[in-house]
This record gives C-alpha cells, structure tokens and sequence, in this order.
C-alpha cells in the first residue's frame, strides 16, 4: 500500500501537467468564450491535480512506518542496473506534504493573480493553461525527487524540474528581463547540472548499479567515494543556489510572484537539500566534501543576507533572503545534521511561500514591486501586512514562530560541532557556520525590519493609489500558509514529527525525545536578533522618510550589486566564452564554409574557362571549316580550268 501511495504521488500532478498540455489553444482576442472555457479547464486540471497529490502526501505521511522501498529493473546494460521504484521515509512523507501544500496554494492563487482585468493583458487566458501545465509537472518532478529509489530517476525530476523552472521564468516573453533570466537560469543551473550527472554516473559505475539502497550500502573506495561526492554537490550549488552558482535565484523575480513562490519554497532550491540529506551516509564517508557544503553555506549566507539589505524591489529582498537561508541548511548538513536541515527547509517553506505570495497581494494592489513607490499600507491592507509579519517574524527568527525553533536547532548543532567538535567535518568548519550564521540572525532581523517598515508604515509615497486587501481567492492562500509559518516550529518538540526527520544511519544532534534542543545558546541568537532589529528602528524612528539602507553609507551600492559577483561571472564565463564562440563562428566561416564555397567557386570558374575556351573555338572551327571549304573549291575551280 506504501509503495502504491509513493509511486501514484508524483504520477497525478505529471498526469495532469500533461493532460493540460495536450489543451488545444485557446484563441487569443477574437473568443472569450473559447479562452473561459480552455482556462476553466486548466484550473480543474491544475487544482484538482495538486489537491490529489496533497491527500496521497498526507495519507503517505500517516502510513510510513520506518524506510520502505520497493523497485523492479527497468534495464540491465552489461550488469548496470536502471530501476523503477519508490524510497519512502517520514522525511521523504514530510518533504512531500510541504510540497503538495505550496503547489495547492499557488494553483489557488495563480486563478486570481492571473485574470485578465478590464485594463490587463489581453492575452493572459491564452497563457494560462500552459502556465498551470508547467505548475503541475514542475511539483510532479520535485515529488520524483523526493520518493525515487534510483538515480536515474532521481535525475530525471531534477531535469524536468530546470525545464520548468526556465519556461515558467519566462512566462510572458514580452517582459523586459524574463527571456534572459530564464535562460541565465537554465545555463548556471546546467553548468551544476553536468557535475551532478557524472556524479551519478561515477557512483552507478562503481556499484553496478544506480539503485539509492545498493548505492549506499556499496563500499566504495575514498577517491571514488570524494570525487563522486564533490560532483554531486556542484549539481547541488546550482540547484539550491550556493555561491558561486547562486546569481540565477534573484533574476528569477522576473517571472510571476507565485511562480517565485513555488521555486524559493518548495521545488527547485530544495530539492539540492534534499538531495545530500537522501545520500548523506555518502557525504559522511568522505568528510571533505562537507567540509566544501559548510565553507560554500556559510559564504552563502552572510553573501545572500547582506545582498538583502540594499535591494529596493520586495521580490528581490526575499529572493536574496531565501539565498541566505538556504545556506543556514546547507551548514546544517555540513556539521552532521540533516535532520535540522530539513526541519529548516520545512519552516522555510511555510514562511518563504507565505512571504512572496503576501507581496503578490502587495503588488497586486499598488502595481509596482519597488519599496520606494510603496508605504503606508498597514491600514488600507491590514489582512496582508498581519500575514507578513508573521511571515518576516519567521524569517527572523522571532519566538514562538516558526522560523525561530528551526533555525535554533541549526545553530545548536553548528555550536556543539564548533565547541565539542561532534560533527563528520573538522570543528573549524562548525565555527565558520555558527559564527555565520550568528551574524546572519542579526542582518536578517535588519532587511525583515526594512521590509515592513518601507512597505506597510510611513506615509504612502504614491498618494493616489487607492490599495486593499486582495480578494479571496488570493487571501485565502496566504491566511492558510500563515498557521505553519506560525506553529510548525512547535512541532518539533513532537516525538513523532522528529522520528520522521531521523535518518537512521546518521545520528541526529539535540535530545532523544524531540528534535528540538534548546540549550544555553539560544539567548545568543536571541541577542542578535534584538540588535538587528533595534538598529533597524532607530534608524527608522529618527527619519521615517528616508530609507534605513542609506545607513549602510558607501557598502550600499556593493551590497545592492551582491560584491558584484554577477560582473565577476561576467567577465570571467560570459566574454570569454562569447569570444570563443565568436571565434569558432569565424573559423567556421572562414575555413570551412571558405572551404566548401571556395572549392565551390573554384569548380564554376573551371567550367565557366572550359565554356569560354568552348565557346571560343566554335567560331575558329567554323571559320576554318568555311576557308577549307573556300580552299578546296578554289583548287577544284582551278584545276577545271587547267584542264
């Protein structure tokens, strides 16, 4: 029954994605009728799709009892074994419920977000049925990710997944900016990507086969085991965005809100998490590689926080943030704990999504995404900006919210691995996440701060908006997301909640009876929650006019360029490999098209001399024929008469 829940969960949302697909077009202007009717169908295809995969999430969740699997071989090539089958744990239960629940709440909210208004975009109707398609099969490969027990299979959610994210990203083409941050995300997450398939395909090789239970119960040799796992993790940092493969998350803002939603909350940026916590015993039988995830996640997260502090679009200061966090994960796993990890990534879901869907509200409302044409909303929008606070408390770090549990627990483990050197990499590598991540509790309590003031308090700086709170259809999602960006952090002090985030393999830091440990650090990051947050008031309450990121002084313009990593990128990958394309197009116009044109031109200009020299000797044959005929009949003539 297990395994017949596990194999149908990815299934119903990848069936729906394609049944939408195959939708005939709906017409563009000339039909409203024809474009109601395709889109009433997409939203039934979408909604009802990922309605279905949350029930079987939730049913999976009360029925796994301890790591299930079951498999059949799909192909054997020379001893090499491809299977189809399912792995399922409480983690993988728990990974998918929060998957399934972002997915609903963006397909509920996109039939709000994107109606076509008496103002708007004529053509909307026409996009959304391969707009909810793309949802349905982006959740169904993430769900692939989470329940497969191969690699292969494994690797192809992660593709579908870098397909979707790239045609979703640019959902509406004629918007400045979302034709290349699509393909800027699909090239730095493919430039990973390659890493992570010879990773898999050096594991496959050395086991024999690409199962996930014959993989790591294999004994592989050190070299093999470190060079498979370094790979593995290049295809990691470009998927859940750890520098230097990060610059793609935050230029992904140009594709709609809720599309920002489901790839900082639940798909896309997880899925590499997920990924070392599924082989983790791998990562732990070759310390180096952790060594490399704790220095990559602590640079990660002071980088993505403090890029967070000067941006002036919403989006982009949660895209910047989710950056961040998703470096406190990456450290979680690199000093020894998955379980904090994934306890992280889940309070994280719950508030990320709430946070980007309540800025849609936001945007939706004031028709712009720049904090600076913003303010004065607390009254006019108080649904939304009391779901943002919850959202930002979260992030934050404020107790009893969500965040604060999750993110304690990835600082106490950090802690013990700096102090008492617990963890499977060297304790210097615990100091570089605690402290990290110390600092990054102060910097985000000040960019959470910043958000909410320059968003919702303050004289409004467009004064003839006339803003409110969404309608239901969009207020709906965000009210339901806030009961988990509030209460999902309590749960870890559930015995049972925390036995389905235990890896049985890997011992778990924290207490025996929960997954929550609080001990006496947690009034540390308390404290450097206080200071960012004060700094940021003070500051507002001496001017409530001016923007709080004018205190950064001259790390402004850096910070709001992210270190100008992306002109770095530029200058380093883009011009020389634009160069050497420009090159190679020249030789390849030069040489070998001169080549094949020139032995081209040559053969004409052969024939073209053959036909003149032809051409020319017909009159000089004619002419001798005529004076040999004139000849002859003059001798014939003369020796007529001599006779």
């Amino acid at each position: 029954m297990t395994g017949l829940l596990g194999a149908l969960l990815p299934a119903v949302p990848l069936v729906a994605g394609l049944l939408g697909l195959l939708l005939p077009p709906a017409p563009r202007r000339d039909s409203a009728t024809g474009g109601d009717r395709a889109r009433t169908i997409a939203v039934t295809l979408g909604v009802t799709g990922a309605a279905g995969a949350l029930a079987l999430a939730v049913a999976l969740l009360f029925t796994v009892d301890g790591p299930t699997e079951t498999s059949s071989t799909w192909v054997d090539i020379g001893g090499l074994a491809v299977t189809l089958g399912v792995r399922l744990d409480g983690a993988a239960a728990l990974v998918a419920v929060a998957v399934t629940a972002v997915a609903l709440a963006v397909q509920v909210y996109s039939i709000g977000y994107l109606r076509r208004g008496p103002h708007d975009d004529v053509d909307v109707d026409h996009r959304y049925p391969p707009y909810a398609a793309q949802i349905s099969l982006f959740t169904g490969a993430m769900l692939l990710v989470v329940v497969a027990g191969d690699l292969i299979m494994l690797l192809v959610g992660w593709e579908v997944m870098g397909l979707c994210s790239y045609l979703l990203i640019a959902h509406d083409r004629r918007l400045a900016g979302a034709p290349a941050a699509a393909m800027k995300a699909f090239l730095v997450t493919r430039v990973g990507d390659v890493g992570f398939l010879l990773g898999i395909a050096l594991l496959g090789v050395s086991t024999g086969s690409f199962r996930i239970a014959d993989v790591l119960a294999h004994d592989h040799s050190g070299a093999t085991l470190t060079a498979a796992g370094l790979l593995l993790l290049a295809g990691v940092a470009g998927k859940s965005a750890q520098f230097p493969l990060h610059t793609w998350l935050p230029d992904a803002m140009a594709g709609p809100t809720p599309i920002s939603a489901l790839i900082h909350a639940a798909t896309m940026v997880a899925a590499g998490v997920y990924a070392v916590a599924r082989l983790y015993p791998l990562f732990t039988a070759a310390p180096v590689t952790l060594t490399v995830l704790g220095v990559l996640g602590a640079i990660t997260l002071l980088l993505g926080a403090l890029a967070a502090t000067a941006q002036d679009d919403i989006k982009r200061v949660l895209a910047w943030s989710t950056v961040s966090q998703l470096g406190y994960m990456t450290g979680a796993l690199a000093v020894g704990s998955p379980s904090a990890a994934l306890f992280h990534l889940l309070t994280h879901a719950a508030f990320k999504a709430l946070l980007f869907l309540a800025a849609g509200a936001v945007i939706h409302a004031v028709g712009t995404t720049l904090m600076s044409e913003m303010g004065g909303l607390r009254r006019s929008m108080p649904v939304t900006f009391w779901c943002t606070v919850v959202g930002l408390g979260a992030l934050a770090g404020v107790p009893p919210l969500a965040g604060f549990w999750s993110k304690d627990g990835v600082l106490t483990v950090a802690e013990s691995a700096a102090l008492e050197g617990t963890g499977p990499a060297p304790s210097w590598v615990g100091w570089i996440v605690w402290i990290s991540g110390l600092i990054g509790v102060a910097v985000t309590a000040w960019y959470a701060g910043r958000l909410l003031l320059r968003t919702f308090f303050g004289a409004p700086r467009l004064p003839l908006l006339r803003p409110h709170d969404p309608p239901a259809v969009l207020r709906w999602p965000v009210l339901l997301l806030a009961v988990p960006a509030a209460l999902l952090g309590l749960a870890g002090f559930v015995g049972a909640f925390a036995d389905r985030l235990r890896f049985p393999t890997v011992p778990v830091a924290g207490s025996e009876d929960g997954l929550v440990h609080l001990g006496p650090g947690v009034l540390l990051p308390l404290a450097f929650l206080l200071v960012g947050a004060g700094l940021v008031t003070l500051g507002w309450r001496r001017d409530r006019a001016a923007d709080p990121a004018a205190a950064l002084g001259p790390l402004r313009p850096v910070f709001a360029r992210a270190f100008r990593l992306d002109d770095v990128q530029h200058a380093v990958v883009v011009r020389p490999v634009r160069a050497l394309a420009r090159t190679a197009r020249a030789g390849d116009e030069v040489v070998v098209d001169g080549a094949v044109e020139g032995s081209g031109r040559a053969a004409s200009g052969l024939g073209a001399g053959l036909a003149a020299l032809h051409r020319a000797a017909l009159p000089r044959a004619a002419a001798g024929v005529l004076a040999g005929a004139l000849l002859i009949g003059l001798a014939a003539a003369l020796i007529g008469v001599n006779q």
